[in-house]
């Protein structure tokens, strides 16, 4: 009875020792865990973030960046840019650097966006105008004014009159119509102009119409344009042949053009008379 309790008692203490010596190997073989890796609080936005407007609290929030690795110059506090103007549009969860807020003496809205030495001026577009709505802040456009020189219908000349123009803002708004008396909604885009040319765009607003013309933002070039005509439009005088800037990588084909018909040919009938000869067209 003794000989099997002792052996009971060797089966037990074998087992218990092969498995503690299995936990303490399983144990033994999981990798330390890593010391979290040092971070710095960097500011963020919380939302997309317009050209011009102000920074509230909502607006921003602090994540940790890897030390050493946040944008120089990033912000590390959230009350250090409330109330500060935005002065180049943002995404959300995009660093919030100096470079693209307003100083606190500068104010909020637009005019901390205008460099020195140049002038915003907003002009009124329908969407055909506005080509199609597809014209938003940081395009770059060319400015078209139809206008006759003379008040003569025959003079009247489309010209490109200002080149590679930047988009700073485009939106609606609404004002009282004039005829109707009724508010309509009304789409204005503002343009980043210098002085003069500030001069040529609120002329050509005035006396004529205007038209947007979008273009590639990689295209810096501002070619000269003769302007054209109805007559030259429609085939009547010759126009001047034109200066057109091509890219080596463009392989989209040309526009096609096609002239005015030329008129037909009314029918005539040959009369002679004695020794004289003629042609009269048979109305």
């Amino acid at each position: 009875m003794r000989s099997r309790i002792f052996s009971v008692l060797a089966i037990a203490v074998l087992a218990g020792g092969g498995l503690a010596y299995g936990t303490y190997n399983v144990i033994n073989a999981q990798p330390a865990q890593a010391a979290p890796a040092p971070t710095d609080p960097v500011v963020v936005a919380a939302a997309d973030l317009p050209l011009g407007s102000e920074i509230e609290a909502d607006d921003v929030k602090v994540v940790n960046f890897p030390k050493g690795q946040a944008p120089e110059g990033a912000y590390t506090d959230v009350k250090s840019v409330v109330g500060l103007g935005v002065m180049a549009s943002m995404v959300r969860n995009e660093v919030v650097i100096p470079g693209k807020l307003a100083t606190k003496e500068a104010g909020v809205g637009l005019p901390p966006v205008i460099p020195e030495g140049m002038r915003a001026v907003s002009v009124r577009v329908n969407e055909v105008i506005g080509v199609a709505g597809y014209v938003l802040p940081g395009n770059r456009v060319d400015i078209l004014a139809t206008a006759s020189p003379t008040d003569a219908h025959q003079d009247t000349i489309t010209k490109v009159i200002l080149a590679n123009v930047q988009v700073l803002t485009s939106g609606t708004r609404m004002e009282q119509d004039q005829e109707k008396g009724k508010a309509m909604q009304v789409t204005v885009v503002t343009l980043l102009v210098f002085p003069d040319q500030a001069e040529r765009l609120a002329l050509a607003s005035t006396e004529g119409k205007i038209q947007l013309a979008l273009r590639n933002p990689l295209d810096k070039g501002a070619p000269e344009t003769p302007g054209i005509k109805t007559a030259h439009l429609m085939g009547l005088v010759k126009a001047p042949a034109p200066q057109r800037q091509t890219s080596a990588k463009a392989n989209a084909p040309a526009p096609v053009t096609t002239s005015a018909p030329a008129a037909a040919m009314l029918p005539t009938v040959e009369v002679i008379r004695g020794d004289k000869r003629s042609a009269e067209v048979i109305k």
